[in-house]
């Protein structure tokens, strides 16, 4: 490939890419390209010609231009208005810059003029000219955008150099692909490259026409189905037969007779009405307003189902159907009461509060069966768009009314009893935020005029019954939980577990698996054994599948060994359930130094924490372990300032900051522990280890204290204390501010414990420690 050196001017083309032999007009504004031609004309009407890499750019840069491009001859010039040249090129060779000279009026540039050789005429090159001219003969056929003329023209090129650009100027290409060929020097590469790209363009070209076929036979068949409908009206016209448009406006116009719609919503439902007239069945409109008509006429605007009054009754569902829940059962009684007695009672908002297998969801359908309600249950666990709630604007495509509407729908009455079940599980995000939605639904003074971002009408909601679940207060957003009754739901005490197992989750089981009553009976040890070794949980829910799990075992043992009948003893439990999954921490049985026995409250209903303390030779130091939590760190620390503070008060060597080390552990180090309710705990051991008292190991305590020594009120004390007793011990110290919640606590489990009200710290270590006679 020769070169020759030479200084030309430079005009930047966007969206063009020249190729050598290539004829084109274009049109040029630029004040310094017009000047870059003009002083190519004054002398030998040669021009450089190179793409620019972003056609946006308005003034392009060194950097912003490519390389290589195309020397060109001007044949033409021709002053357009508005100061634009048209201007006519031939390309003659390929140019390589090598350097831009400086100069103000117009880009100029030294180049490199590429003077490139054929490809050698053998069978190689021969055969990549015929396939050539094979796939640019197809890709004239199926794109019809160049004339087959222009086959004529290629059949006298001898060079395959010549063939390649000019093919390559006929193309509609992107303009990176065109630099990729005028780039390419090696004839035989280019035609190569030049063959992939129209084999590509075939396949995209195929693709289209596919699609423009398919395309097009789907307008045939509508506009088809259209003619052909209009005609079967005009038949039916003359025949004085109603077509279907006419049979579903009737239809429809006798449904909104019937309903018993309130006039706003039947006012609605006729202009609905008259738009499906106008619009057409078969319309995309038409299919809109018929299921927004489907969605008025299905809602129970003015169906109500009659409540159970008898108070009386309504107890005895609710006592048949769940054991204990007193509080629960109270409000719905009084609630009942109060109703039968105004005629008036808006529908209240309560709040089932408690962990997880409680029964708060089956306490509402027994709530809905007592009031002889329909019952209908919308979980709002990751619910996190406010139009999950409120639905979506008509004007949205595939919009539909929010799930309170679709819970009306389903209800069938306007006064149902609507579970919103896990509230405290709701979030957020872009969308909206699902519980500011909720705070109408949920507001008695509010919830009468209820709009549907669907519906745009008011449904009156005050008649509804709402019911929520949560398992944590922590996450409801105060303005909704102000809304809301709440009734806690605590766990259920292993009596109580006792009796829901042997009333209702047996015979619930026996019935399901189909089984005689007497071929199976569970003894009370077989249960408390259920109850204590395999299960760990505030509610019954893992309780009843172990007993199912139980019975099913027992019913393969009995077919295969011949049994009649089996009782479900200890023996039995373990041989079905394998090893005891769960055990409880039990109290010592002799008094220690250092080592006193505090109070949890957990998921679990709550367990025994024996908090340890060491003292040893050191300088002061405060070691705490046993994966305690910030609340726990805090409290070990304020009680540790308090022992210091009242050291002479316990016979403690004043000096014991500065010459001992304590180390507080807490066992169970691999389990989290947090909470306000260990400070009592970690006074009275620190007291113990640093006096060497003992402390007594029948006694447990729970209370949080201030620096003062005031012992202040904590939660879960039914579950702290059933956690006690079951521990074995007899008497618990626990804040006296906490007094009021011993109505919590069954009497079977009071009556067995000595209750200790402290107020300040040295109740609990009066109690606690044993003094050294």
């Amino acid at each position: 490939m020769n070169k020759e050196t030479r200084v030309i001017p430079l005009i930047p083309l966007r969206g063009i890419t020249i190729f050598p032999y290539m004829v084109l007009h274009f049109d040029v504004g630029r004040e310094k390209s017009i000047a870059a031609l003009e002083e190519a004309m004054m002398k030998d009407q040669e021009i450089f010609l190179v793409a620019q890499k972003d056609a946006k750019i308005e003034e392009p840069e060194q950097e912003d231009i490519y390389t290589i491009g195309t020397l060109c001859s001007i044949k033409q010039l021709l002053k357009l208005p508005g100061d634009t040249v048209r201007v006519l090129v031939e390309g003659l060779n390929r140019a390589k810059i090598i350097k831009y000279i400086e100069s103000e009026s117009c880009y100029k540039a030294e180049i490199d003029i590429l003077e490139e050789k054929d490809c050698v005429k053998d069978n190689k090159c021969e055969a990549l000219v015929r396939s050539l001219r094979e796939v640019f003969e197809e890709y004239i056929k199926i794109s019809g955008s160049i004339p087959s003329e222009a086959l004529i023209s290629f059949e006298d090129m001898d060079s395959p150099g010549r063939l390649v650009d000019t093919i390559s100027s006929y193309l509609m290409l992107k303009g990176d692909i065109k630099q990729e060929l005028l780039e390419a020097f090696d004839v035989s590469k280019r035609i190569e490259k030049l063959i992939v790209v129209i084999k590509n363009e075939l396949e995209i070209l195929k693709l289209e026409k596919k699609i423009g076929v398919r395309v097009k036979s789907k307008i045939d068949k509508v506009q088809k189905e259209y003619y052909l409908r209009e005609q079967l009206k005009a038949i039916q016209e003359e025949l004085g037969e109603d077509d279907e448009d006419k049979k579903e406006i009737n239809r429809y116009k006798n449904k909104i007779k019937k309903a018993k719609l309130p006039k706003p919503v039947k006012d609605r439902a006729i202009y609905e009405l008259e738009r499906l007239k106008n619009s057409g069945s078969y319309s995309s409109e038409g299919g809109v307003i018929r299921t927004y008509l489907d969605w008025i006429l299905d809602l129970p605007w003015n169906t109500q189902t009659k409540d159970n009054m008898d108070v009386k009754k309504a107890r005895e569902v609710l006592e048949a159907e769940h054991y204990g829940l007193k509080d629960v059962k109270d409000r719905i009684v009084e609630y009942l009461a109060v109703k039968q007695m105004s005629k008036s009672l808006k529908g209240p908002i309560i709040c089932l509060v408690g962990p997880p297998g409680v029964g708060k969801t089956s306490i509402a359908k027994s709530v809905a069966h007592a009031l002889n309600r329909n019952f209908v249950r919308m979980s709002l666990g990751g619910v996190r768009d406010e139009s999950e709630i409120r639905g979506h604007r008509k004007t949205y495509v595939g919009a539909i009314p929010g799930r309170i509407i679709y819970g009306m729908r389903q209800a069938k009455s306007k006064n149902p009893l609507f579970l919103l079940d896990e509230i405290d599980k709701m979030s957020n995000d872009f969308r909206g935020d699902p519980a500011d939605a909720l705070l109408e639904v949920l507001d008695s003074e509010q919830n009468s005029t209820f709009r549907d971002h669907y519906l745009e009408l008011e449904m009156d909601l005050s008649n509804v019954m709402f019911i929520t679940t949560a398992n944590s207060l922590d996450t409801i957003p105060r303005p909704l939980l102000d809304r809301m009754e709440i009734i806690e739901v605590s766990g259920y005490t292993y009596d109580e577990k006792l009796s829901i197992a042997k009333q209702y989750l047996i015979p619930k089981q026996i019935k399901e698996h189909s089984v005689d009553e007497n071929m199976i009976k569970f003894t009370d040890s077989g249960i408390n054994e259920i109850i204590e070794g395999y299960t760990r949980e505030s509610g019954v829910r893992n309780l009843e599948r172990q007993i199912a799990s139980i019975i099913r075992k027992t019913l393969a043992d009995m077919l295969e060994t011949d049994k009649k009948d089996v009782s479900i003893s200890t023996n039995q439990v373990r041989k079905y359930l394998g090893p005891v999954r769960f055990t409880y921490d039990k109290a010592d049985k002799e008094d220690k130094i250092g080592v006193v026995t505090g109070m949890a409250w957990t998921a679990y209903g709550g367990d025994i924490l024996p908090i340890e303390v060491s003292v040893m030779n050191g300088s002061g130091k405060l070691e705490l372990t046993g994966q305690l939590g910030d609340v726990m760190k805090e409290s070990a620390k304020a009680g540790y300032s308090y022992v210091r503070a009242n050291a002479d008060k316990y016979d403690i060597n004043p000096n014991f900051y500065k010459e001992k080390d304590l180390h507080i552990h807490v066992p169970e180090g691999a389990v989290p522990k947090d909470g306000p309710s260990a400070g009592v705990t970690m006074i009275t051991a620190m007291v113990s280890a640093l006096a060497n008292k003992k402390a007594r190991h029948n006694v447990a305590m729970t209370g949080e204290i201030t620096l003062t020594g005031r012992v202040l009120p904590i939660g879960g004390l039914k579950e702290k204390c059933l956690a006690a007793y079951r521990a074995g011990i007899d008497t618990v110290i626990i804040p006296k501010e906490n007094e009021k919640d011993m109505l919590k606590i069954p009497k079977s489990i009071k009556s067995k414990l000595n209750f200790i009200l402290a107020t300040e710290i040295g109740e609990v270590t009066k109690n606690a420690l044993i003094e050294e006679n």
